[in-house]
């Protein structure tokens, strides 16, 4: 009877435990610097995907510490730049990056200072640089 028992008792706990039933799905996406001030004079977008082109991702101070060298083969590299603006509190990031069969596509979302704010009146060009997990091709929105 207590083997009977001792069965049934670990049956339910072997049953009740906790189980991994899916592994962990990384991000699509990746933002590795925001900045304000930095970038080119003219609105571009420039998506970089030759381990040469990346090369001159990885020269660049703010970004050596977050480029690994298994992630050029795998990802895509995205240069959101905004342009030159008058005025400080400008910025340009990612809204939402959806995958589909075929490609990536990226909203972007440019940021404007607010009205109610005080601002710097200065020169200011920014750009923000995000990774992509995925070399599929990338559309923009």
């Amino acid at each position: 009877m207590k083997k009977v028992l001792s069965v049934l008792v670990i049956f339910v706990l072997v049953s009740c435990g906790a189980k991994k039933t899916s592994e962990a799905k990384t991000a699509l996406y990746e933002v590795l610097t925001v900045q304000t001030d930095g970038g080119g004079n003219i609105k571009f977008f420039e998506i970089l995907t030759e381990p040469n082109e990346i090369k001159m991702l990885e020269n660049d101070p703010l970004l050596t510490d977050k480029m690994k060298q298994a992630d050029i083969s795998n990802s895509n590299y995205v240069i959101l730049n905004m342009g030159e603006k008058n005025t400080g509190g400008y910025s340009i990031g990612v809204d939402k990056v959806e995958e589909t069969d075929k490609n990536i596509i990226i909203t972007v979302k440019e940021n404007a200072p607010a009205t109610d704010v005080m601002v710097m009146q200065v020169i200011t060009y920014p750009y923000t640089v995000v990774k992509i997990h995925s070399k599929k091709e990338i559309i923009f929105k």
